[in-house]
């Protein structure tokens, strides 16, 4: 059986958030009795732990929305029930995001869903006969960054967008989830108005940020496939400027009209970069599955300037490395990469180097930044991996991008590594001395 949820706030209370763990113990229970399940999309929290532990008869499979929208409509997937969250709903099934006391707008994640599966269940605060009720559906603000070196990697990502041909009358614009990247929205409104220019669309993943510059006259109209505060939400339920569609429309590659393929610019994060620009987003330094690829791959290979906002090492652990935990989105489709050190751009886009030195903004190479990171924290050891496959990453054609292996257990990692530093010890000579 596959079972889906859409990507609103109840998926993930249920998925990742502590105070919900025990709402989510059931589903984790059932993983664990090694049942025929099937996981695609979104793989984090407990959930992730499970299946990086090998838990599941088959692997699961991660897509991109773009890629999950692809595999529904050409029946790749097929799926039995989908749970779908609503802020209100009638008699009939008939729901939507808005008009209830908790709204979350866009409900365009389950819009193919419901069009493709066999049973849907609407799960709602709003008594209107509808299938499932609960008591609360959560809604919560986009976090903005106030961190000093978040701000400045920042505002050098709006200068060098402004920098760029691409950014003139017309132009269009999509940020992430991260708390960095929504935060562009902020800085790129100064350049805007200083060279009299609107955006023709905002896509996304929309939040209260981009809402004000159409507020202000200065994007025409905003795609939303899904809404990340309350400000986006109200805006989405009263502006007429601000439209709903299905992951299809926004990330389909299969789709020849879907509104990444027509995007200037994309501001993402990554937990990992490496030397060859590809990003991790989903594998943690210890190789557990703990996040979602969302629309990144999709974004970074529609658009025409993806840049990538991440600082250079988060706590003792590196974020561009040698080579990634897992290639999330492959490095052909980043072009440029903006931390607390420095900015580098992909070598393949020469034409992006060109304007950059023109406009006088400095860029090291990719290798000097890793060179820098290592000199800080040190070299991270290689992890350990079983043979056995947990996952597959499929790119957004379908075709196997990467795979996740199970991980060796921490114990014997712990022996591992000391029989490793006897070798050396004896080896090295060092207890003769």
């Amino acid at each position: 059986m596959y079972a889906c949820t859409n990507r609103k706030r109840w998926n993930r209370n249920v998925d990742c958030k502590r105070k919900y763990v025990k709402k989510a113990a059931p589903t984790t229970k059932i993983f664990k009795k090694r049942v025929d399940s099937k996981l695609c999309s979104s793989i984090r929290g407990r959930i992730g732990e499970v299946v990086s532990a090998g838990k599941l008869k088959t692997p699961a499979i991660i897509r991109s929305h773009g890629g999950r929208a692809r595999a529904i409509e050409a029946e790749e997937v097929h799926i039995d029930i989908a749970f779908l969250a609503a802020a209100s709903s009638d008699e009939w099934g008939n729901a939507k995001g808005t008009g209830g006391k908790n709204n979350f707008g866009s409900i365009g994640f389950g819009i193919g869903d419901s069009r493709y599966v066999d049973n849907t269940v609407i799960i709602t605060d709003i008594v209107v006969d509808c299938v499932c009720l609960v008591d609360e559906i959560a809604s919560k603000e986009a976090r903005f960054t106030d961190i000093p070196r978040e701000l400045m990697m920042i505002e050098n990502a709006a200068k060098i967008i402004a920098t760029t041909p691409y950014f003139k009358d017309g132009f269009s614009f999509q940020t992430g989830a991260g708390s960095p990247s929504l935060a562009v929205n902020r800085f790129i409104e100064e350049y805007m108005l200083e060279r009299n220019i609107k955006m023709s669309f905002a896509l996304g993943g929309v939040t209260n940020a981009i809402c004000k510059l159409l507020d202000k006259e200065l994007v025409k109209s905003i795609i939303d496939v899904q809404d990340f505060d309350l400000g986006a939400i109200e805006h989405f339920t009263n502006n007429p400027k601000h439209f709903e569609v299905s992951s299809s429309e926004y990330t389909n590659p299969a789709n020849k009209s879907a509104y990444v393929n027509k995007l200037d610019f994309v501001v993402l994060f990554a937990l990992e970069i490496d030397t060859n620009f590809n990003v991790n987003v989903i594998t943690g330094s210890d190789g557990v599955l703990r996040g979602a690829l969302g629309g990144h791959p999709d974004t970074a290979a529609g658009s025409k300037c993806c840049i990538i906002v991440t600082p250079l090492t988060r706590g003792r652990m590196t974020t561009v490395c040698e080579n990634v935990v897992t290639i999330t989105t492959p490095g052909d489709c980043v072009d440029i990469l903006v931390t607390d050190y420095g900015t580098a751009v992909n070598p393949l886009r020469q034409d992006l180097i060109e304007w950059l030195d023109k406009a006088g903004i400095k860029h090291v190479s990719i290798e000097e930044l890793k060179n820098k990171v290592y000199s800080l924290v040190g070299t991270p050891a290689d992890l350990k991996w079983e043979d056995k496959v947990v996952a597959t990453v499929e790119a957004r054609d379908g075709t196997i991008l990467n795979v996740v292996r199970k991980i060796i257990d921490k114990k014997i990692n712990l022996l591992y590594y000391i029989c490793m530093h006897i070798h050396i010890f004896f080896k090295g000579g060092l207890w003769k001395k």
